[in-house]
């Protein structure tokens, strides 16, 4: 029994520094799901976690009732404003993401404006990212994606301000602040005896 116990002790401050992380980002995650409940939309997370903490962290916003965007890049095809701007613009990114990806791979592309979200759906994307967009401009986003494409709408969310985005009508709303964001949740072993 003492032996258990010294082992237990002597890898405390690791577990309970697991189990604090873990815990916090799976309880920050649940309060802002909580928030989209009565809506379609999903709450995401992003791949904005610690290094080598991937797996735990995204288990966790799981747990807390969020989804997983991505785990990395080749789970699927996401192009960002330096992709767009390598490829000469959004129609000629979403073209040469066609020709390289598999027919099954979904096209996600991420829009700073409306005139970049026309041209995201005239060449075929099959998930808009809005993002950083005015509530207005995403309201206008949402109904000109009607049917087309899916929405997802990101960029600085917090549980503080997500409220502003639920009746807005996007697929998702993804967030980084629930792995690099999240508080702790303050757990000990005080209670610990033995049985």
């Amino acid at each position: 029994m003492r032996g258990d116990i010294r082992v237990l002790l002597s890898g405390e401050r690791t577990a309970l520094n697991y189990l604090q992380r873990m815990s916090g980002i799976a309880t920050y995650t649940r309060e802002i799901a909580d928030l989209l409940k009565g809506t379609k939309t999903k709450l995401l997370d992003t791949r904005k976690t610690t290094p080598n903490m991937r797996i735990f962290e995204k288990y966790s916003v799981k747990v807390g009732g969020g989804y997983n965007h991505r785990y990395n890049l080749s789970d699927g095809i996401l192009l960002k404003d330096n992709h767009i701007g390598a490829a000469g613009g959004v129609k000629e990114a979403v073209r040469m993401a066609k020709e390289y990806a598999p027919f099954v791979r979904k096209i996600e592309v991420e829009v700073e404006n409306l005139d970049m979200l026309k041209d995201a759906l005239e060449a075929g994307a099959d998930i808009i990212m809005l993002d950083n967009m005015s509530v207005e401009d995403m309201k206008t986003a949402v109904e000109l994606c009607r049917g087309k494409a899916e929405t997802e709408c990101s960029g600085n969310v917090t549980r503080e301000n997500v409220a502003r985005l639920v009746d807005i009508g996007v697929d998702y709303i993804s967030s980084g602040a629930l792995t690099h964001s999240s508080p702790i949740l303050d757990l000990s072993l005080k209670n610990l005896h033995a049985i």
